[in-house]
């Protein structure tokens, strides 16, 4: 009895510190290190003053060319610091900027969130760096945001490329439930470190993990346990809306610029899913086909394919995406 004690005790220590040394960041990720400096514009939306966070990167030897790269839901500009570096070393200036509701920039208490916002958004951003035209790079959700930038904007868009991008299939169609914002926000208020690192080790990385995944599970759950909590969750919850509610995939064949496709085949990322019957949950999600498939509707598509990888090729096997990316870039 004295021996359980006594590890039961030892257990509720080791848990109590684990979560007193937790990180804390404030709302809109204050605390948290960015790897470039990081700078501000604000501007007004919905009636609102809004603060959008970005980077803005200069290489050293430029070759006149800007790839400016969009985040997915559970990422923020900070984690393309790998592929900033490989861009920049090539000579491509890089703007990455945290969306509204993400990350650095602001949380509204409401905001009508649709990809056409935050593409406009984006767009205002260019303006005022004065950025006339770019190579479009979005990952995840990111790759539903580029490809309506590129709709939008087609003049503008030098290029799209997406990675991983979700949106290649329309998911309620298939069957996965209909989750209210309510709902969202419910199970968003339950994110923790745990969850985040379980969620991302099987969907992102395959089962495998290494240790520089650990800072950006750190910045994610410092953000979403920080003192903004509440209002993190609430935006979080109304952004899984605009995901599971605007798809982009019936709009594929109406893309102008050429796109590139960089497919970890091994992934199965599907929104909302978790709910879902299991026959559903068998049939969406399938990255093995949901590539080829997008590749076959965008005209002028390029598909590059990592066998086995995840929905993060460009964290897991770094040195490989990039050398495809480059050489992707340069045609």
């Amino acid at each position: 009895m004295l021996r359980k004690y006594i590890q039961g005790s030892l257990a509720a220590t080791l848990l109590f510190t684990a979560q007193a040394q937790a990180a804390s960041y404030g709302e809109n990720l204050e605390g948290f290190a960015y790897p470039w400096p990081l700078q501000h514009s604000d501007f007004t939306s919905q009636q609102q003053t809004l603060r959008m966070g970005y980077m803005d990167i200069k290489p050293q030897n430029a070759n006149g060319k800007t790839v400016v790269l969009l985040h997915g839901k559970n990422f923020c500009a900070a984690t393309w610091e790998g592929t900033i570096r490989a861009l920049s070393e090539k000579g491509y200036r890089v703007v990455a900027p945290d969306q509204i509701g993400f990350c650095t920039s602001t949380k509204p208490k409401s905001y009508q969130y649709s990809f056409q916002q935050l593409a406009e958004n984006t767009h205002r951003l260019l303006g005022t760096l004065g950025v006339e035209r770019a190579i479009v790079m979005g990952h995840s959700t990111g790759g539903m945001l580029a490809t309506r930038y590129a709709l939008m904007y087609p003049e503008q868009t030098e290029k799209l490329v997406m990675v991983n991008p979700i949106g290649l299939e329309d998911w309620k169609a298939k069957g996965v439930p209909w989750r209210s914002v309510d709902e969202w926000y419910k199970r968003e208020l339950k994110t923790s470190a745990e969850s985040i690192k379980a969620y991302e080790q099987k969907t992102y990385y395959m089962g495998r993990w290494k240790p520089e995944y650990d800072k950006w599970v750190d910045m994610l759950a410092g953000m979403n346990n920080g003192p903004g909590k509440a209002n993190v969750a609430w935006n979080s919850a109304l952004i899984y809306d605009m995901i599971a509610t605007q798809p982009v995939v019936y709009e594929f064949p109406h893309l102008k610029v050429p796109t590139a496709l960089f497919i970890g085949t091994g992934d199965t990322t599907a929104p909302g899913s978790d709910t879902a019957p299991d026959a559903v949950k068998k049939a969406v999600g399938n990255y093995q086909e949901l590539g080829k498939a997008a590749a076959k509707a965008i005209p002028n598509a390029t598909l590059i394919e990592f066998d086995g990888m995840g929905h993060a090729p460009q964290m897991e096997a770094p040195e490989k995406f990039h050398a495809q990316l480059l050489e992707a870039l340069a045609k």
